[in-house]
């Protein structure tokens, strides 16, 4: 199950946060696993960033992974997904395309990470962003818009 926490009550399709999610699990050979995708405002990404990555700025996506059983259903919990809704925006106008392809990016990308994927080094990030390019095709999203 997807869970969505949308903090800012934006106006939003959880469907398509949770079609993106559910296909990266799909993809991943993990379909039943859960998590949570948070919506949140820069000053909450802001301090997470801080707290937990020693980042004191703003970012578009963190990931929280757990993989570890859920104590009330028994069920893989794969961990959190947190993003800024400011940020999304921001690049989606940055860039020249529709938020939601944005908020779609956003969700693949915190999912594979959960997933343990990487970018910290080249070959790592050459898998991470050929996974996501694939996933974004088979949404219907064009694999430009990936941003560094």
């Amino acid at each position: 199950m997807i869970f969505i926490e949308n903090e800012l009550g934006a106006t939003f399709s959880a469907d398509l946060l949770e079609h993106a999610a559910q296909l990266v699990l799909d993809f991943s050979g993990v379909p039943d696993a859960d998590l949570t995708i948070a919506l949140v405002d820069d000053a909450r990404i802001q301090g997470l960033n801080r707290d937990f990555l020693g980042h004191d700025a703003p970012t578009d996506v963190l990931s929280f992974p757990a993989d570890e059983p859920d104590p009330e259903t028994g069920r893989r919990y794969l961990g959190d997904i947190v993003i800024s809704l400011a940020r999304a925006v921001e690049q989606s106008q940055e860039r020249g395309h529709a938020l939601e392809a944005e908020m779609q990016l956003l969700v693949v990308h915190g999912v594979l990470h959960l997933l343990g994927h990487d970018h910290a080094d080249p070959a790592e990030k050459e898998r991470m962003w050929t996974a996501q390019a694939g996933l974004l095709e088979r949404l219907g999203i064009s694999p430009n818009i990936v941003h560094e």
